[in-house]
């Protein structure tokens, strides 16, 4: 099982309509997909259509009840996702010091699920649910808006993450992607420019571009397949869980480039 966070410390970023859609994408490549809400305000179950649900998640998790599939609850006929819980918020305020950055990894080596990807979908925060999140993570995907602040706190991020390195699960992969891009905006290409340039072997070939579907979509509490699946967004998002399996990056695309040349 691969355990994928998606994490980006800056909040307006996609980072909840990306979860959705990315692992409805990777289902749709015949992998077996459970999300994660590690985010308190608990959009991601809104964003799939549960409205209602049991007041134990991912809180409870992190407490020693149960696994995964305990709290896991279907999401139409292409995965499962584990709500976030009343509580974890709680989580997030207390002071437990350096033994709580394991609480996730812990769960998850505990019970690990029957599936291909965990997809964790993160706040938009630095504390301790970042931690953890980063810690458990096999494979952090970072998505980065068309702007500067964007680009501050993609380098506080990548900082945050070299620092936690040595307590992480694995040699964790890092990966970046282009999201709610509009190609028509000077400051959108100079940014995905700039991100280029300093992160050629982490930034993604494909890049998600800003769409009226994907904020209707999550409005409707369906993935961007369900509700428009010939659209760009899909087409998008189905490229960019390509990119993540088969590790394409702009270095290879440059490299390969060259050699053409």
């Amino acid at each position: 099982m691969q355990v994928i966070s998606v994490v980006n410390q800056k909040g307006g970023v996609g980072k909840t309509t990306a979860t959705v859609n990315l692992g409805h994408a990777l289902a749709r490549q015949g992998k077996r997909v459970m999300l994660l809400d590690f985010d308190p305000q608990g959009h991601l179950a809104a964003c799939l259509g549960l409205f209602r649900l049991p007041p134990g998640g991912a809180d409870r998790l992190l407490t020693g009840e149960g696994g995964l599939d305990d709290w896991a609850i279907a999401v139409s006929d292409w995965g499962r996702v584990v709500p976030c819980g009343d509580a974890l918020a709680e989580f997030e305020q207390q002071d437990a010091g350096v033994q709580a950055m394991g609480n996730l990894r812990d769960a998850i080596d505990r019970a690990p699920p029957d599936v291909d990807y965990l997809v964790v979908d993160c706040p938009p925060s630095s504390g301790r649910l970042i931690v953890n999140a980063i810690v458990a993570a096999d494979e952090v995907l970072i998505p980065v808006a068309g702007d500067y602040l964007s680009l501050t706190g993609l380098a506080r991020l990548m900082l945050t993450i070299k620092r936690l390195q040595p307590v992480c699960r694995s040699e964790m992969r890092k990966w970046i992607f282009m999201n709610r891009f509009v190609a028509r905006r000077r400051l959108s290409r100079e940014v995905h420019e700039k991100v280029r340039e300093h992160f050629p072997y982490s930034l993604l070939c494909g890049v998600v571009s800003e769409a009226a579907a994907l904020a209707e979509s999550a409005g409707t509490g369906r993935s961007i397949f369900d509700y428009r699946p010939r659209s760009k967004a899909a087409t998008e998002f189905s490229a960019l869980a390509e990119d993540l399996v088969y590790q394409r990056v702009v270095a290879n695309e440059q490299e390969t480039t060259s050699d053409v040349a």
